[in-house]
């Protein structure tokens, strides 16, 4: 093994959300990131309609439904397979192609949904100058849909990466909602650019 692979794997092993996640039953040590936006933002409630895009592995869809409850409804979407979640819709595929958002939108329904959250990120190359591009892509992607799907007073939580335009992202934000909040939850790492881009309030 690589000594790159090996010190990540070491540091993934020492972890404490990843210890506390096994623990919990989560599926990702990314539940925590969601749960203490949660606990700062009450963006979720029971009885919420939310969509997860990107939802592989599936831990902010669990974090998600235990909250909605039974009167909620979570629909998780991703390309690759996402195991049964107890009181999630799962649906695999690109939600971008006509296909997968056709199976999207007759789950939904005629409602309106109350929450977008997006953990998307690209498989990145270590090279800014395109992961950048790709990460930003994905997130105007995550608002597209929110302005699709979501309620007048709804919101969007998206992952994106501090760089090249992200201020773009921002003022994006900005025009769909009423308040834009830019969270580092403690479980990102340190050196990593990950944030998070919440928006309330949908216009």
């Amino acid at each position: 093994m690589a000594k790159r692979s090996r010190r990540w794997l070491d540091e993934h092993e020492r972890d404490v959300y990843v210890k506390a996640s096994r623990e919990a039953g989560y599926r990702s040590r990314a539940s925590y990131k969601l749960l203490e936006i949660q606990e700062k933002y009450g963006i979720l409630k029971p009885g919420h309609r939310v969509l997860d895009l990107g939802a592989a592995p599936g831990g902010w869809s669990q974090v998600a439904a235990g909250i909605v409850g039974e009167s909620g409804l979570v629909v998780a979407v991703d390309l690759l397979e996402v195991s049964p979640i107890e009181g999630v819709t799962v649906i695999t595929g690109d939600f971008t192609e006509p296909e997968t958002l056709n199976d999207v939108m007759s789950v939904i329904g005629d409602a309106p949904l109350d929450l977008v959250i997006s953990d998307m990120a690209p498989n990145l190359s270590g090279m800014k100058e395109i992961d950048q591009p790709r990460s930003a892509y994905l997130v105007e992607l995550a608002l597209d849909m929110a302005r699709t799907v979501l309620r007048p007073g709804g919101a969007l939580l998206a992952k994106c990466f501090e760089g090249s335009g992200i201020s773009d992202l921002r003022d994006g934000f900005r025009g769909s909602f009423g308040k834009l909040n830019n969270i580092k939850p403690a479980a990102s790492r340190d050196r990593s650019r990950e944030i998070y881009l919440l928006g309330r309030g949908r216009k």
